[in-house]
């Protein structure tokens, strides 16, 4: 017979209640992140600005999460699961009442900056709290209901925005999303509770600062590092005040008797391993996401809408495969799952480095679906094996420091693939007097450039699915991960 589980205060609450607010919640959160996708032009011609700074309503967003994270750690431990919940649902309802009714784009991109701030806690909080609830031998099938909101919300939020922009109006993506996010406030006030121990920590200003600067700079030169090039002064000098800002921030967390972000986390080789390849597999899922709808529609010309629809087969997979990972990983570990979803991951990239402009649109569909099913059999699953391998008090440091090293690393890796692409394409274009010469050879020659900087897009994406498939191999075999927490716990 279950026993009916109880909060910090020995009360006994509604685990399925509260595991669905948190859920849904979530999923709107992350679905926002994507949203914006296929709107920008929408926008751009409301308050006729320029794609540069239409482009700030994500970037601004990307830093403000990113920043987050790492302090997200800290805030759940001072004041607890329900505190930080409600408080971070409703900045983000505050953000999104501000994007819905903004009467200029400064207005917006306060609203996208304050809805950030609330996204950069809720999600560390759902795994912090899917992790904490569940026994080990559950947490499986809980991170699985967790991968369908990092897998799927991000996923159909193009599709969702295009239709969205195509039939009625860009405000539509944020008072869509307002009432629903308004009622999880609602249900989350009566039933989220707090499950996650608390201790007065102090604040460290310092910690903060070279977080925020470390982090902030970081995300912002590797995210722009794709369109204004890797050489650039702005770029590089924004990576190495990351740089030295991040080192800081680790040298101070070693030093401190609390740190602010626990990195010693790094020292359980099992987590180490699973934080690399979540990032990678991420990485992999993301790059693609943003590369593969450009060749859609600038190459081929198929608008904003049907493109996502093409790509919605690969999300639906996530979404149906994830609880399903989740329960075969709790029985046999992630070992075998992790190694057959990269081999999956690397197959279904292989045909995109042989895209012309005539390649089957079914074809691009299918590819696009086997790669997500590859996603969704590694991504939660070397994440759940890696927090597994921690002890309970510090799975809320565990799940910051993973959460911040996959946000970085697939901004470096997306940056990559932009950049690739785009130095590809230039480097190949026909010389401007042949436009005017034999005008036809000059288009020809055009696409072909083009397709050459995808080609090299798509190649590094299978070097980068390759590293994580000799990664995988030197996970444990079975579910050893699980044993070791429960001999910790002993």
């Amino acid at each position: 017979m279950n026993k009916q589980p109880t909060d910090i205060h020995g009360k006994a609450y509604n685990r399925n209640l509260l595991v669905l607010v948190l859920i849904i919640g979530s999923f709107c959160t992350v679905l926002n992140g994507t949203l914006l996708a296929t709107a920008l032009p929408s926008i751009m011609r409301s308050f006729k600005i320029s794609t540069a700074t239409a482009e700030w309503l994500s970037t601004a967003f990307l830093l403000v999460n990113g920043v987050m994270i790492p302090i997200s750690a800290w805030l759940i431990n001072r004041f607890g699961s329900r505190k930080m919940y409600l408080t971070a649902m409703s900045i983000f309802f505050i953000g999104t009442v501000i994007a819905a009714v903004a009467p200029d784009f400064p207005i917006l991109l306060t609203g996208r900056i304050i809805q950030g701030l609330g996204v950069g806690v809720t999600m560390p909080l759902l795994q912090t709290i899917m992790l904490s609830i569940f026994p080990p031998d559950k947490r499986g099938a809980a991170m699985g209901t967790v991968g369908i909101v990092i897998g799927l919300a991000p996923a159909i939020g193009p599709t969702l925005s295009g239709w969205i922009v195509d039939n009625l109006s860009w405000r539509y993506l944020f008072s869509i999303i307002a009432p629903i996010a308004g009622i999880v406030v609602i249900l989350a006030f009566f039933l989220i509770k707090d499950v996650l121990p608390t201790k007065k920590e102090k604040i460290d200003i310092w910690s903060i600062t070279s977080s925020t600067l470390g982090f902030g700079s970081l995300l912002y030169g590797f995210s722009e590092a794709g369109n204004k090039g890797w050489t650039n002064p702005e770029i590089l000098a924004f990576i190495a005040v990351g740089i030295i800002f991040v080192i800081l921030f680790g040298i101070r967390q070693i030093h401190m008797e609390q740190p602010f972000l626990d990195i010693t986390v790094f020292k359980h080789f099992e987590f180490s391993l699973a934080a690399v390849l979540s990032g990678i597999t991420n990485l992999a899922m993301v790059g693609i996401e943003m590369v593969l709808p450009l060749y859609i529609q600038n190459l081929r010309g198929i608008s904003a809408f049907k493109s996502g629809l093409m790509l919605l087969p690969g999300a639906l997979m996530i979404g149906l495969l994830s609880p399903i990972t989740g329960r075969i990983f709790d029985r046999y570990g992630a070992r075998k799952m992790a190694i057959s979803g990269m081999v999956l991951l690397t197959l279904g990239t292989i045909p995109f480095v042989f895209l012309t402009k005539d390649s089957s649109l079914t074809m691009i569909t299918i590819l696009y679906a086997v790669r997500m099913i590859g996603v969704s059999l590694v991504m939660m699953n070397v994440t759940t094996s890696g927090m597994n391998s921690l002890p309970l008090n510090k799975i809320s440091h565990g799940t910051a420091v993973n959460n911040t090293f996959r946000q970085v690393l697939s901004s470096i890796g997306t940056a990559i693939l932009v950049s690739v692409l785009t130095t590809t394409t230039n480097d190949n274009m026909p010389t401007k007097h042949l436009l005017h010469t034999l005008p036809l050879q000059y288009k020809s020659n055009a696409i072909n450039a083009t397709l050459d900087g995808f080609r090299a897009s798509f190649g590094i994406s299978i070097v980068f699915a390759l590293i994580a498939l000799g990664l995988t191999f030197f996970l444990k075999k079975g579910n050893q991960s699980r044993q070791h927490n429960e001999e910790v716990k002993g």
